[in-house]
């Protein structure tokens, strides 16, 4: 991968196009060597062995260098042998991930992978996905442990705010410490979050915390 990772950033998944793809320039060396041996090679064999060797090389490359990266921030998709071609999903903006598989996609193990953003293009296409419903799986899971890790960050924000505000109160002189306020503070924003409970009832349980 030639995009570099951000701070904190970690690899979940590499994957390329279809190897299927790789079937016709083989297919074409075999045949320039086989021409080869047939005409001689100190005739004009040489050339179409030349010719779908080199033909095999670009075609390898370019599929080694087409891919789709998933990481615990960001979805991004590369391609270009001789120019970089990048474009990148952040995860919090990902909407929705679907993919779809003919019978010889389900065969050989590619497919379609479209990804439903928020930003003004809409949605991305990924054609030829080897393991398509591994790549969709990993973007679902990156995406909810980077929204419980957003959460968790921010409730650690509001508990670090209200702890300060917890020191003066009466529930710090019965024994509990900054931290286990905090914790609690925590849960109690994640609920709200998750909308498990009102905003009402999250403000009657964090002044029932406080005393």
């Amino acid at each position: 991968m030639r995009t570099p990772l951000q701070k904190g950033e970690q690899i979940l998944l590499v994957t390329h196009t279809s190897w299927v793809k790789l079937i016709m320039p083989v297919l074409i060396a075999l045949a320039g060597w086989v021409a080869a041996i047939l005409i001689g090679f100190l005739q004009w064999g040489w050339t179409a062995a030349l010719v779908g060797s080199l033909y095999l090389l670009i075609a390898y490359f370019s599929w080694k260098v087409n891919i789709w990266v998933v990481t615990n921030f960001r979805v991004i998709d590369e391609a270009g042998l001789l120019n970089h071609f990048a474009k990148e999903s952040p995860l919090e903006k990902i909407n929705n991930v679907s993919y779809d598989q003919t019978i010889w996609g389900r065969i050989m193990n590619y497919g379609h992978v479209e990804i439903q953003t928020a930003a003004e293009i809409g949605a991305t296409d990924y054609y030829n996905v080897h393991g398509p419903k591994r790549l969709k799986d990993t973007i679902t899971l990156a995406q909810a442990e980077y929204k419980n890790i957003q959460l968790a960050n921010q409730a650690q924000h509001m508990a670090s705010a209200m702890g300060i505000q917890a020191g003066e109160v009466k529930y710090a002189s019965a024994g509990s410490g900054s931290s286990g306020i905090a914790s609690e503070l925590e849960k109690l924003h994640q609920l709200k979050q998750q909308g498990v409970i009102s905003e009402e009832e999250y403000i009657k349980a964090k002044n029932k915390l406080l005393g």
